[in-house]
């Protein structure tokens, strides 16, 4: 059964309240993350306690216990030249690069005259979550 410290390998498809597939690791490798160790959205794993191998189920996660609501401070616009040509278009994925290192996905959103604005908000912002998860294994 799926407790504290245990570690757990699921197979999931996440898909949008749109109908689109978000993610999937079905038909590949599983995803293996310990039980209470913050590995996944807490309120995922908490919908995951208690199941067993095999165990099937439907979690619906609202934006506010996945990756939060749209952050309007999230957006900000740089000088044209500093995106590459070919990324210039609305819904561009590229990556930031922070002082310390640290990587993550940015929207081009909005492409000016004197500018790009870019969404540095996580991709699943302000999305509902549709998780249908499978228990594959326990340790």
């Amino acid at each position: 059964m799926i407790e504290h410290g245990r570690v757990v390998s699921i197979e999931y498809t996440l898909t949008l309240d749109d109908g689109s597939t978000a993610d999937t690791n079905v038909g590949g490798e599983p995803l293996f993350y310990t039980q209470g160790g913050g590995e996944i959205l807490e309120a995922l794993e908490e919908a995951l306690a208690g199941l067993e191998v095999d165990d099937e189920k439907r979690v619906r996660i609202p934006a506010e216990q996945g990756y939060g609501a749209v952050d309007p401070e999230a957006f900000n616009q740089i000088d044209l030249d500093a995106i590459p040509e070919e990324a210039r278009h609305v819904g561009a994925m590229l990556v930031a690069e922070d002082p310390e290192g640290n990587q993550r996905p940015v929207r081009v959103h909005e492409v000016r005259a004197d500018g790009v604005v870019l969404d540095f908000n996580h991709p699943l912002a302000g999305q509902a979550l549709n998780f249908a998860v499978r228990i594959v294994a326990i340790d």
